[in-house]
């Protein structure tokens, strides 16, 4: 009977009634879409990263504050042994989707066609398990791409092939390389996918490196150029397989690795993982350590910080406004009805019963905005998404797509939901309770 009455009294005020669902489901439709924006940042970096470095790298012990400088004197001996290691546990095995090697290291590349030579940064990978490494889509982030928005799982060479090598956009035109390619000026976008060399036109690189004493020298083949996302990499990128990797840094040293790269099936899962390999190296007494992807790439947790803190920021500007809105549309309400206040009370209603029925009508008002504002907000995404926007971010080296997440959001839907059905409930709990404290007699001769 209450809700009916509750409802009865919103519709007897309807345009008042409009304003204030209306104000609440604006709101609604702001923190949804930007919550959908905040998550295909987060998830779309996490991705990313995940792809590219794995959930977890496990190096030398000191290598990760001192090895950048030496890495071949923070190499892992006998890397093999600790892999199967990791792979044959029993509690990370079916945690485990790629157990790789990887081998880093910067030194000089010079093309003798060019005449010309720079530094550059080196990653020395088993081309089948990057392949795989690549294709890591935990949250179904790429399967929910428009499909106007090309993808690139590709990394563009072959375990059998290990003279053959890729290179970033940026280092291919700072060598002069553009013109054994598609496009002259080696210059596309971040989602055209990779530049192959044209047939019979791929060109050769000169690689001079080491770990220690005299250098190594060895020759690659340039297959295909990547964009590699950020100018200061992609101006530098070399990638190669592992082989050549550990030729050009050990020589005739032993080849080790300079890091194992654990991509896990789930993020979910990295916690428990991190603590298995700890424990493991730990009663195997091997000096290892290892690091997850936010420590690695220190710039996630700062991108999702950052968006972290607007998304808050925005929420707690518009709940403001929603506390105001609908404690001004109650307050209106109870004055209007204060002769009706006071017949009910004469009639034996109750305080509490009083102030249930306005807290009533706030709730109903929250549940019809929020719904209204959410259903709004999650088909919006849909909308913007087929408009096909795209942004240059900072620190990319070139435009890449625009978009909101549309699947995977039914927390965000909820919470939303959830926390503007209690702000409105919340903020009529003020008048209502003014209403409920009012005396009888004041009321019935209220004019």
């Amino acid at each position: 009977m209450i809700w009916k009455i509750a409802f009865r009294n919103i519709l007897r005020n309807g345009r008042r009634s409009l304003m204030t669902c209306g104000a609440i489901a604006v709101s609604a439709i702001a923190v949804m879409l930007f919550g959908e924006y905040q998550q295909f940042i987060s998830k779309g970096v996490e991705t990313g990263v995940v792809a590219r470095v794995g959930h977890l790298i496990v190096y030398h012990e000191g290598y990760f504050d001192f090895g950048a400088g030496n890495p071949g004197g923070y190499s892992i001996s006998g890397y093999a042994k600790v892999m199967d290691l990791i792979k044959n546990d029993p509690v990370l095995k079916p945690m485990l989707r790629v157990v790789t090697p990887q081998v880093s290291m910067f030194g000089i590349v010079g093309s003798a066609e060019t005449d010309t030579s720079k530094t550059f940064m080196g990653q020395g990978v088993v081309p089948s398990d990057r392949e795989t490494m690549i294709h890591w889509d935990d949250y179904h982030f790429y399967d929910n791409l428009p499909r106007s928005v090309p993808r690139q799982f590709h990394f563009g060479l072959d375990d059998r092939k290990t003279g053959e090598g890729v290179v970033g956009t940026g280092l291919a035109r700072s060598l002069g390389l553009c013109a054994h390619f598609a496009r002259g000026d080696c210059g596309r976008s971040a989602t055209d996918g990779s530049l192959k060399a044209l047939k019979g036109r791929a060109p050769r690189l000169d690689l001079l490196g080491a770990s220690s004493g005299t250098p190594n020298i060895v020759r690659i083949t340039v297959t295909e150029l990547h964009q590699q996302g950020f100018k200061d990499i992609d101006d530098m990128y070399v990638g190669m397989h592992i082989a050549l990797a550990q030729q050009l840094l050990y020589g005739s040293d032993e080849h080790k690795a300079v890091a194992i790269v654990v991509q896990l099936f789930h993020t979910r899962d990295l916690d428990k993982a991190r603590d298995r390999l700890r424990a493991l190296f730990k009663d195997h007494n091997l000096d290892l350590e290892v690091r997850d992807f936010t420590e690695v790439q220190p710039a996630y947790n700062q991108i999702v910080g950052l968006f972290d803190a607007i998304f808050a920021f925005i929420s707690v500007i518009l709940t403001v406004i929603v506390l105001f809105t609908v404690v001004n549309t109650m307050s209106m309400s109870v004055m209007e009805r204060t002769n009706e206040i006071g017949t009910i009370r004469a009639m034996g209603v109750r305080r509490s019963g009083v102030r249930r029925q306005f807290l009533v009508e706030g709730l109903l008002l929250g549940i019809i905005g929020a719904a209204v504002g959410v259903a709004l907000g999650t088909m919006g995404g849909f909308w913007f998404n087929d408009l096909g926007f795209t942004w240059h971010p900072p620190g990319q080296a070139a435009e890449v797509p625009l978009l909101l997440r549309t699947t995977g959001i039914e927390v965000l839907q909820f919470s939303v939901f959830a926390a503007l059905v209690l702000i409105a409930s919340l903020a009529a709990l003020v008048p209502a309770s003014r209403a409920a404290r009012m005396k009888v007699v004041d009321s019935l001769r209220h004019v």
